[in-house]
């Protein structure tokens, strides 16, 4: 086969970029959210070739300030539309799962009074530690109140957050961070069943009392995704699944073929156009995780607006590298709306969602039930039947 006959799909999510509250938000405490329209109202929110693709013309789309659009969405040039989140939940794992086709009937569990005693004892027990914190907090502050502690005592900073995670602070100098995974992966194998947390998080940091810093060793033990995937079709078909960024943590490694680690988004979008110069047939999948990680749970509306003008200034190069066929397609998981003060936490909203390529002809498709659609999607245009609900929008 021809490079040139290779198909190819580039899914870049960007992650919480939601553009408005679903109509359930209420149910999940969040009311008049919108990461978008809360964005828009930075003097640094820039969006041009995202407008140009369509994203102002989908449907419910509101900017702070209707003069931010340039009018340069009318004839867009992608197909568009907004995208319901048909699973119970808002966080990374569950919108994720439902991009590739699994529908979650239920939230993970959360644990805003901390984690009971049937989890907390086996894991002292088997860790041969102690246990400090246990509740939800500040990844930056946990570190800071309770870093001399653990350094004296050698007990470990177990904490939560509003999202379905175990995360546990250890520093590099007194548990490397090879040891801490093995802590995580004993927190993974008794966090099941009715403990099913979407994830078990490392957060190894150094430094000295009052001046302590995470490091780049974070790494996830995710919950793996209770059916078949787009990912495990598509392997399952002997395509490429390629995954950049927190894709191989999220899946569990499952159904992917190769990986690469990002330290941000800039990494990200370069990985991204490293996969774009190289011969492959099949999927390229993209976590953009700053505009979450950095921007909407610190609530920095700015931040936000500077990442995703970012973004969009990095879009030409982006589709520049794009080869006949080929389908670039960018879309969210959840919204995290850097204005909402009532909570750190995701926000209930629908997604974007937007498809780009030379054999694409432009469309609004207006609301869709389902992520699911996109996982659909991807396998229609390899010529798989997909084992999930979901519609393609081919």
């Amino acid at each position: 086969m021809s490079n040139e006959m290779n198909k190819r799909v580039f899914l870049i999510v960007l992650d919480s970029f939601g553009i408005g509250e679903m109509k359930d938000a209420a149910e999940y405490g969040d009311v008049d959210v919108n990461t978008l329209r809360s964005v828009s109202k930075s003097m640094f929110f820039k969006m041009p070739n995202m407008e140009k693709l369509g994203l102002f013309e989908i449907d419910g789309v509101e900017l702070a300030d209707v003069t931010k659009k340039q009018g340069i969405g009318a004839g867009h040039t992608a197909v568009v539309a907004r995208l319901e989140e048909a699973s119970k939940g808002k966080d990374t794992t569950i919108g994720h799962w439902e991009i590739a086709g699994v529908y979650s009937g239920k939230p993970l569990p959360t644990y805003p009074e901390g984690f009971p005693e049937e989890v907390l004892k086996p894991f002292m027990e088997q860790t041969g530690r102690g246990v400090l914190c246990n509740k939800p907090y500040s990844g930056t502050k946990v570190i800071a109140d309770y870093g001399e502690e653990h350094l004296r005592t050698g007990d470990l900073i177990v904490y939560t957050s509003a999202d379905s995670v175990f995360q546990i602070a250890a520093h590099e100098e007194l548990i490397p961070p090879e040891q801490l995974y093995e802590y995580c992966r004993i927190a993974r194998k008794i966090l099941v069943g009715e403990h099913g947390v979407g994830r078990v998080i490392a957060r190894p940091f150094v430094g000295s009392d009052g001046n302590y810093t995470r490091t780049s060793n974070r790494h996830d033990f995710s919950i793996e995704a209770p059916g078949v995937t787009m990912l495990d079709q598509l392997k399952a078909a002997g395509k490429d699944v390629l995954a950049v960024g927190k894709i191989k943590d999220i899946f569990v490694d499952r159904g992917i073929t190769e990986s690469v680690y990002t330290s941000g988004n800039e990494d990200g979008i370069k990985r991204t156009l490293e996969y774009m110069d190289k011969d492959f047939e099949g999927l390229c999948f993209v976590n953009l995780v700053d505009f979450d990680m950095l921007y909407g749970h610190r609530r920095d509306v700015d931040g936000y607006a500077k990442a995703l003008a970012y973004f969009d200034e990095k879009l030409p190069e982006i589709m520049g590298k794009m080869r006949p066929g080929d389908i670039l397609m960018i879309t969210a998981d959840h919204g995290c709306d850097p204005a909402y003060m009532a909570t750190t936490d995701h926000t209930r909203e629908y997604v974007p969602f937007l498809m780009y390529g030379d054999k694409i002809v432009p469309k609004n498709l207006e609301t869709r039930k389902t992520f699911a659609d996109i996982g659909a999607t991807v396998l229609q245009y390899f010529g798989i039947a997909p084992e999930f609900a979901g519609e393609s929008m081919l």
